[in-house]
């Protein structure tokens, strides 16, 4: 069964390995869903619960309220999400235009995206995302969905700065971490108002 702290330091252990090994270790927690729920308790407020952070590995629980999305955006480092409730689509993106800094000088090389894919995910599934991957996300039911992410480096403080891009213009801008906390507080605000109110 799935024990927090084991499944911590084995993605301690393994993070040297590097995506493969990660990857691994998170399909076999996400295999038993109940077990996860049964250590992580039962999702019922969307949020980022940071599990573990260091300068080359953090580890995240994510709940996300239904039909929530969020803007594309990269990590600069690598990552495996795996689901243990619900769904989640993910979008990949590739960058258009002429390479350079955006105009902000913050990562945001090229100026726009165009869509180059999509993956959706049910409970005991796992997306694999390199580095340079581009990806937005959505959870397309009436429920909560509920994921472990696990990154090869410091998602909160990253060495080299990450980006976000605009949902309607697709246009490029620096990551702004208070935003995707508030995007995660504002969906809790109606999901909870949607419970309230018997929907």
């Amino acid at each position: 069964m799935f024990q927090k702290d084991l499944f911590i330091e084995a993605c301690k252990a393994a993070v040297v390995d590097g995506q493969t090994a990660i990857r691994e270790i998170v399909l076999a927690a996400v295999a038993d869903p109940p077990g996860v729920i049964a250590e992580l308790g039962e999702p019922t407020q969307a949020g980022v619960y940071p599990m573990y952070q260091s300068d080359n590995l953090t580890i995240i629980n994510f709940v996300w309220a239904p039909y929530m999305t969020l803007l594309p955006h990269n990590h600069n480092m690598f990552a495996v999400i795996g689901l243990y409730g619900g769904r989640e689509d993910n979008m990949f993106w590739r960058k258009i235009g002429d390479g350079g800094a955006g105009g902000n000088g913050q990562g945001c090389a090229g100026p726009e995206l165009e869509a180059a894919g999509a993956e959706s995910m049910g409970p005991g599934q796992a997306a694999t995302l390199g580095p340079d991957i581009i990806h937005s996300v959505a959870n397309p039911i009436a429920k909560l969905t509920s994921a472990i992410h696990v990154y090869g480096g410091d998602f909160f403080n990253p060495p080299k700065p990450r980006a976000q891009w605009d949902h309607e213009t697709l246009i490029g801008e620096p990551w702004d971490m208070a935003n995707t906390h508030k995007v995660f507080h504002e969906a809790g605000v109606r999901y909870d108002a949607g419970v309230a109110a018997g929907i």
